[in-house]
């Protein structure tokens, strides 16, 4: 069952994604060598509550933290804890807050202090297939188009797609249908109509797409050990020009400031 959105509910949607961005953006002034991810993930939680929301994924499915915080071989769900951060990481940073009774749903993939040009490339492709997967994300168009999109551009690069994992509807619930694969065929799955609220959210990695998990139950890494980049949007389709809900813009000002 897809549910589709009022504009009043998109709205609603924005303002959690819009808190989710300032929340990473946040996380973005403390990513150094010598944090750790538990520090972060703090940061977080208390810059939500300070913002009258709830972290949207602490105790979501049983998940311990208000971040999933995923350094260099971790694809997603990274628990926070005592991992400290080093120069040459990448640091995938994915968060989810609840306002109003509606989620938001963002993530970004950070550099730890100076990383080499490889991870560096990774980063920003994956950054790029993301707004190609948004471009093929209109009315009248299929889900399958904007996985197309994604992985033909990164493909060229000879990075892999995680197929195991998924994007998502984003509504009253953390994950709602359709599921949005990253991989695809143009013309084929669910039709993108208006009023439907959905997280587009590229993991690329640099190796092989194999994945596993931790014995902790949620950690899920790459199966050769390689680096991988997650960076994810939620958008609302509707007659125009896609609706991007989330927002980089406060993030990449804190970047662009510790430069």
């Amino acid at each position: 069952m897809i549910y589709y959105k009022t504009d009043e509910e998109i709205e609603l949607i924005r303002k959690s994604s819009l808190l989710v961005g300032k929340t990473l953006a946040e996380v973005a002034r403390h990513i150094k060598p010598g944090v750790t991810t538990l520090e972060l993930d703090k940061i977080a939680e208390t810059f939500i509550r300070d913002h009258k929301a709830v972290p949207g994924f602490k105790g979501y499915g049983g998940f311990p933290g208000t971040l999933c915080v995923s350094v260099n071989d971790v694809v997603v769900h990274g628990i926070p804890g005592k991992q400290v951060l080093k120069d040459g990481d990448l640091v995938s940073v994915d968060c989810g807050a609840i306002l109003n009774g509606f989620y938001g749903d963002s993530a970004y993939s950070f550099a730890v202090g100076q990383v080499n040009e490889e991870v560096k490339l990774l980063m920003e492709r994956t950054k790029q297939s993301l707004y190609l997967g948004i471009d093929s994300a209109k009315a009248g168009k299929r889900i399958g188009d904007i996985g197309f999109g994604i992985q033909t551009y990164v493909e060229s690069f000879g990075y892999s797609v995680v197929r195991d994992l998924v994007g998502h509807g984003l509504g009253r619930n953390l994950h709602e249908k359709p599921e949005v694969p990253n991989y695809g065929k143009r013309g084929v799955g669910t039709m993108l109509q208006p009023g439907l609220v959905i997280c587009i959210e590229p993991m690329i990695n640099l190796g092989r797409k194999q994945i596993k998990q931790d014995k902790d139950g949620w950690t899920i890494r790459t199966s050769d050990g390689m680096p991988s980049a997650h960076f994810e949007h939620a958008i609302a389709i509707n007659e125009g020009k896609t609706d991007i809900l989330s927002s980089f813009e406060e993030i990449e000002k804190v970047l662009e400031s510790i430069k």
